[in-house]
């Protein structure tokens, strides 16, 4: 597959040809679905929370480890926030959209959006600087997660709302198309978990612009390329929520934390 690929636009129903592209490849990828203002409205949330996460010390939320690093003036910024959607009605709000209902199907029967499960909606804020702890991601595939759980492999799809307008040299997210339909031993073998960064032959870079949606199935390997760029040009933000099917699965203040998440300083 080339590494540009048809783009759409998302309403309240999907297309068969949305659909259609969807089951083949994994991933679909749609323009505009929030305005520049929507943009800007949810950095500022971010920036809220950040900064009574900070005042306040807060080291998870939910279970789930919260990621600190330092911008480029060397201060203290989160760079990957969990279950922020419980923190600022503003993102809570965002997922009140009705065109979410429409992606649901791509789960299949009980889909939903996680927003109370897994890690919630993240947002993660990555920098290229001299101080960052959250510039790049290995190889990946969001099926590990249910194998840690002890549980099923059930669909659990990405959404990610890109806040940030990315060029080749932004790096970002990487895919290889059609890996949603690997076996079990491709899924847990085919790559060194997070310490495997090297380009693929098969990869496809998902080049969003700010306001975009795109989608992809949790089991396609996955990697987030470092920025070529360092400095202001590098800042990159998108938001991830995931919709699972399978047992409802709530956490809240009191939960473990999972035990790959124990080891997420190998993760850059």
């Amino acid at each position: 597959m080339a590494t540009s690929y048809p783009t759409f636009t998302l309403s309240e129903q999907l297309t068969q040809e949305q659909l259609d592209f969807f089951n083949t490849h994994g991933f679909i990828h749609f323009k505009n679905f929030i305005k520049p203002e929507t943009v800007n409205s949810i950095i500022d949330a971010s920036k809220q929370v950040e900064q009574k996460w900070i005042e306040q010390d807060i080291k998870k939320i939910n279970g789930v480890p919260i990621k600190y690093g330092k911008d480029l003036d060397g201060s203290a910024i989160v760079q990957r926030f969990a279950f922020i959607n419980q923190q600022h009605q503003t993102l809570s709000g965002l997922l009140l959209d009705p065109r979410f209902n429409a992606l649901l199907q791509l789960a299949g029967e009980g889909a939903r959006l996680g927003t109370e499960e897994k890690d919630g909606m993240v947002f993660n804020h990555y920098i290229n600087g001299p101080e960052s702890k959250f510039s790049k991601m290995g190889w990946h595939t969001d099926g590990l997660r249910d194998i840690f759980y002890g549980t099923k492999l059930n669909p659990m799809l990405n959404v990610g709302i890109h806040l940030s307008t990315l060029k080749p040299e932004n790096g970002g997210l990487k895919i290889i198309p059609g890996t949603h339909k690997q076996s079990i031993y491709q899924m847990l073998f085919r790559k060194k978990y997070f310490l495997d960064n090297k380009p693929d032959a098969e990869e496809v870079s998902i080049l969003p612009e700010a306001g975009d949606l795109t989608i992809h199935d949790g089991r396609l390997w996955h990697r987030v390329a470092e920025s070529a760029i360092r400095g202001e040009e590098s800042r990159r933000r998108v938001i991830y929520i995931p919709i699972i099917a399978g047992k409802y699965a709530p956490k809240n203040e009191n939960s473990p934390t999972v035990f790959y998440q124990r080891f997420a300083g190998i993760v850059k």
